[in-house]
């Protein structure tokens, strides 16, 4: 029989990227006790890995536990980067409730309409919660329209359109019920959680059923599976089942041999755990997200909805520039292979293939900044590998005919840097769906546009808007192909020879474009040092020095004034790099190359096409 286990409560924290899931969870740890009177506790203290807090994002769904009023509150804090809705999706099957954040000055964007769709679809309660109301530029009720409006236009049952509304500032941590109420402490978010969000349901003496819905991993113990037990009591030393919806054929025998909780942001070694429980656990080899993990008598999968497919793809290639093996712990074809593997460990969202070379293997994802991430995080462990341009992945139709994915591409630009904005995505096959104007003298504009379009397009953004432009995509479908797109109109500016860039040089290439590199840097032939003003390729000679006369003015040189470099980024080399490019990427360097860096046959291979 279903009974509900009121000591337990199931929450996903959702929002838009920026709009301070992170720093609401912190301060619910903080409030709840979790930490010390004086423990020094770091800001977003849930973005654990360095890239999260560098960049101030969410990359991976996290799990702690507060306790309130004797009841254990399961939080769950998802990106809100679209790259990364896999992990939003899944991660709400573990929950009976979200929470969803929406800034009170910036309103409700793209990735809000997002991930409160699958809140809805899913028959989630939401409490919604207007956060930085201590904005000097904060607008809170315009800002609850804005929210109800998009609760219309998702068609939430009434029930749902009847959430509660909490105001608060993580930041200053407090929350309150009315805008008048004075600010005290998080303690009304608390009680509006307990009063709102259903207890999970489940029947404690039926047979077992475990949904894994996110992985961890783990050096010492490897894959660790985290889910919800639905039904039943799971307990250490048991036998059980694995059983998967969209994988029938799978039967196999396993036995539980640890088992934890979540207990403020440490997990917690327990021997059983029983309905709502959220659980870790670790012994089974092979758990992958969708597994449930059931008793022997009685093996029934629950149902589980498939992950998102890749729609972009990239060849990770061991390195052979000429300083191949200089700067990289991890260089060889063996390194990069189990890396790249052994990311599959803990991101559902990636594929990994073999290809037709030893030296390279097909990396596909959800978005150039997935992949990115990924790239970042092998650079900083010492790996030492070369990327290619980054290509989306096609389908084709029954009659066969091709189709390619589509995005909806939200921007919001001040009003003067419209027209280039709508000129440059219209080269790029966009078409303008909706454009309104927003406060501060800001337009929105919606486009559907092809997912290689976007390709190498947000530093141009960033650069056409002055900074200024803020845009987000969401995954739209396949749709049929839009003809081809010209990526880059400048060609590179090669080095001609292997040495070191020299002032004078430089001096003279700075003339035919932007460079990328200053003096004193090690340059090979075939190495992209600069951006060429017109469409071609130019090799220059970087390493030039000035021939030597019997009569030189000490001041000659003084005159050779060099423009600041470009340095380029990861995102921007990658946006950057054409399709006969590669990016080679070591930790300490980023290198733009030319795929055939003899001259001779670069030529010839150019002819040939």
């Amino acid at each position: 029989m279903k009974t509900k286990r009121e000591d337990i409560r199931n929450i996903a924290i959702i929002a838009h990227v920026d709009h301070g899931k992170t720093t609401l969870v912190d301060e619910l740890l903080k409030q709840s006790g979790v930490f010390r009177e004086n423990q020094q506790v770091e800001e977003r203290v849930m973005d654990s890995n360095d890239i999260e807090r560098e960049r101030g994002i969410t990359i991976l769904s996290k799990n702690t536990a507060v306790y309130y009023k004797g009841t254990k509150i399961n939080i769950i804090d998802t990106p809100g980067h679209a790259d990364f809705g896999g992990e939003v999706e899944r991660v709400l099957k573990m929950v009976n409730g979200v929470i969803l954040v929406v800034d009170a000055f910036e309103g409700a964007m793209p990735q809000t309409k997002f991930v409160l769709r699958k809140a809805l679809d899913l028959k989630l309660p939401v409490i919604v919660c207007i956060n930085k109301i201590d904005r000097p530029e904060a607008r809170p009720e315009e800002v609850i329209d804005e929210v109800l409006e998009l609760f219309i236009d998702l068609e939430a049952s009434d029930e749902q359109l009847d959430c509660p509304f909490v105001y608060a500032s993580a930041k200053a941590g407090y929350a309150v019920l009315e805008l008048e109420d004075g600010p005290e402490n998080m303690i009304p978010l608390f009680e509006t959680i307990l009063d709102y969000i259903p207890a999970p349901e489940g029947d404690p003496d039926a047979d077992t059923q475990v949904l894994i819905s996110t992985i961890d991993y783990n050096e010492y113990v490897g894959r660790i599976g985290i889910g919800k037990v639905d039904n039943g009591t799971i307990r250490v030393n048991q036998d059980m089942t694995v059983v998967n919806e969209h994988d029938p054929e799978r039967r196999e025998k396993v036995r539980i041999s640890k088992l934890y909780e979540f207990d403020g942001l440490e997990k917690v070694d327990v021997k059983e755990a029983t309905i709502g429980s959220i659980v870790a656990i670790s012994g089974i080899s092979d758990i992958s997200i969708g597994d449930t993990i059931c008793s022997p008598e009685n093996p029934v999968a629950i149902p589980f909805q498939k992950i998102s497919e890749p729609t972009i793809a990239m060849q990770f290639i061991v390195n052979d520039s000429p300083f191949a093996g200089q700067e990289g712990k991890y260089v060889t074809s063996r390194h990069i292979r189990d890396r790249l593997f052994r990311e599959l460990n803990t991101d559902v969202s990636l594929r990994v293939e073999e290809t037709d070379s030893t030296d390279s293997y097909k990396v596909s994802g959800r978005g150039e900044l997935h992949l990115s991430v990924l790239i970042e995080n092998m650079r900083r462990e010492g790996y030492e590998f070369a990327v290619s341009k980054a290509e989306v992945l096609y389908k084709r139709d029954e009659k066969g005919k091709l189709l390619e994915p589509m995005e909806i591409a939200y921007i919001d630009v001040p009003d003067e840097f419209t027209g280039v904005v709508i000129e440059k995505l219209g080269q790029r096959k966009g078409e303008l769906r909706n454009m309104g104007s927003i406060s501060g003298g800001y337009t929105r504009l919606e486009f559907s546009i092809p997912a290689r379009g976007l390709i190498g397009y947000r530093g141009e953004f960033l650069t056409d808007t002055k900074g200024n432009g803020i845009m987000n995509t969401s995954f739209d479908g396949y749709a049929p192909y839009k003809g081809d797109i010209q990526y880059r109109k400048q060609g590179s500016l090669i080095a001609f020879e292997t040495g070191e860039s020299v002032t004078y040089g430089l001096y003279s290439a700075q003339e035919r474009g932007t460079l990328f590199i200053g003096p004193g840097e090690k340059v090979y032939s075939g190495m992209v040092i600069g951006q060429n003003g017109k469409t071609d390729d130019i090799e220059v000679n970087v390493c030039k020095t000035k021939h030597l006369t019997n009569t030189r003015s000490s001041s000659a040189d003084e005159a050779l004034r060099l423009t600041p470099p470009r340095i380029l980024s990861l995102e921007q080399a990658l946006d950057f790099i054409d399709t006969d490019e590669l990016l080679e990427i070591t930790p300490k360097s980023l290198r733009i190359r030319k795929k055939i860096l003899d001259p001779k046959l670069r030529k010839r291979s150019n002819l040939s096409k």
